[in-house]
């Protein structure tokens, strides 16, 4: 499950943490910012850019966008049927998060799990005097930026199984089997987290062996 790194000798790689979630920040807000189609291909430039300089396999990233690209249009071209609204602003929505998932794939694919969390929990510390656990939320950050990619292949899975059915033109034979696999996944998490000793009730606690198993 966050097996997602990819090592590569790169300047990507070698990039803090703070500053690649920085600049997809930056991204995201340029991208829903700028009118029409200009900000995705603005950020399917940027996101070209940075898989060639991070040398990761075309193939394996542009898989990774086949699964919530195929959602997303489902998910807008029934928006646009109940709206009454435009084909072309559904294309240029999907457009727009596809890019922005690309970005946020390659952020997975080049930033280790615990540089993650590191990251998160001294930022969250700042919230700490409030009675925010930093130790926590930076997990639940973590594992929610972790879980975009393999979303996306879970759904995957679904499509390749409803075609098989010759039901793949059916919303709930798509949705229910997805939503009991995320279900599924998130019992799987628990216990591993306590299996590594991880309290939900302790404030000062940290996922023991988390380094290890994440760079996996």
């Amino acid at each position: 499950m966050l097996g997602l790194y990819l090592h590569r000798e790169s300047v990507i790689h070698r990039l803090p943490a703070g500053v690649k979630l920085g600049g997809l920040l930056l991204v995201t807000v340029a991208v829903l910012a700028l009118p029409g189609a200009w900000g995705a291909l603005a950020a399917a430039l940027i996101g070209a850019a940075v898989l060639a300089a991070a040398r990761l396999p075309t193939g394996r990233v542009l898989a990774e966008l086949r699964a919530p690209v195929v959602m997303l249009t489902l998910l807008f071209g029934f928006q646009a049927l109940l709206a009454g609204g435009g084909w072309e602003e559904t294309a240029v929505a999907v457009a727009r998060f596809a890019a922005l998932i690309l970005l946020a794939t390659l952020v997975t694919l080049t930033t280790r799990v615990m540089d993650m969390v590191d990251l998160f929990e001294r930022l969250f510390g700042l919230l700490r005097p409030v009675g925010v656990n930093p130790a926590k939320m930076a997990l639940m950050l973590a594992l929610t930026i972790r879980f975009i990619p393999l979303l996306g292949e879970q759904v995957h899975e679904v499509r390749m199984a409803q075609r098989a059915r010759g039901v793949e033109r059916n919303i709930a034979a798509l949705f229910v089997p997805l939503l009991v696999k995320i279900l599924t996944m998130a019992d799987d998490l628990t216990a591993a987290l306590e299996a590594r000793g991880y309290d939900p009730a302790d404030t000062g606690t940290k996922v023991t062996g988390t380094k290890n198993s994440t760079q996996r």
